[in-house]
């Protein structure tokens, strides 16, 4: 979502001071209106490790979805953009979310294809979809390897986690800082190009109803701190089951251990 111009703050946009002068890669190249997949995520990380190793420095990946950080890491077959959208099987989900809703058909994924419906958000239809799509058409998940898994890097992932409810509590605190900055003000705008991919990102479409005069605002409120916190577990949950070989470091619980971190990291440079 940090590829996107203007979503600063539901994003949680790392800012220029925070950035320190380090160049930050992939942040405001597309507009609001414009889509971004994987396989765009795929295409332009590849660009820019191999322009920044030739420069001669580490490139770092930093984020929490971890279909983008695999598909980037592996060759991934990530689906033909080549197949007609008005294919029989897409035009039946389609029926299917428009009677029963985004989340049921998510449900349907995550009965037969429990990995994606891992890596896609349920208000995400147009990728829960094409999901079901690939699945049913050739039997395999969209996220199924070509036949060399084999990672095209040399790479060393650190996972952070911590207690649940130490999560759960900074995720809820979280969202009231974002009210504070002016979340509500970034929701309305995509509530007024509310087709566009970038609605359906968590702590904007939640927003919707409300403006809509459907639910109070601190009904949207709550609805974007549950849908966080159910992607916080999902993106755990990925990491954990599809991600191989992941330092796992719990820096607020345990905030000595990032001497281990960096002792690993270090060892793993000198390689």
């Amino acid at each position: 979502m940090q590829v996107y111009r203007q979503l600063d703050i539901g994003t949680a946009k790392v800012t220029e001071a925070e950035r320190e002068g380090i160049p930050h890669y992939l942040i405001d190249i597309r507009e609001i209106s414009e889509s971004y997949s994987a396989a765009d995520f795929q295409r332009e990380g590849r660009k820019r490790i191999k322009e920044i190793t030739e420069k001669g420095k580490l490139p770092i990946i930093v984020g929490g979805t971890g279909l983008y950080i695999q598909s980037l890491l592996y060759d991934f077959q990530l689906g033909s953009k080549k197949e007609e959208e008005t294919s029989e099987v897409r035009q039946k989900y389609e029926a299917f979310a428009e009677e029963n809703g985004n989340e049921a058909l998510w449900q349907l994924l995550l009965e037969k294809d429990p990995t994606a419906a891992a890596a896609i958000h349920f208000n995400n239809k147009k990728k829960v979809i094409r999901a079901l799509e690939v699945f049913d058409v050739t039997g395999y998940s969209i996220l199924t390897p070509k036949e060399q898994p084999a990672s095209l890097y040399d790479y060393f992932i650190i996972g952070l986690e911590t207690e649940r409810s130490s999560l759960y509590e900074r995720i809820n605190h979280r969202v009231d800082v974002m009210l504070e900055q002016g979340l509500l003000t970034e929701a309305e705008q995509m509530y007024h190009n509310r087709d566009a991919q970038a609605a359906q990102g968590i702590g904007y479409k939640e927003f919707f109803p409300y403006f809509d005069k459907n639910i109070r605002l601190e009904e949207a409120v709550e609805q974007v701190k549950q849908n966080s916190r159910r992607y916080a577990k999902r993106q755990l949950t990925w990491f954990r089951n599809r991600m191989k070989n992941v330092a796992w470091f719990d820096l607020l619980q345990q905030p000595d251990t990032l001497k281990t971190l960096e002792q690993q990291v270090t060892q793993w440079l000198e390689r």
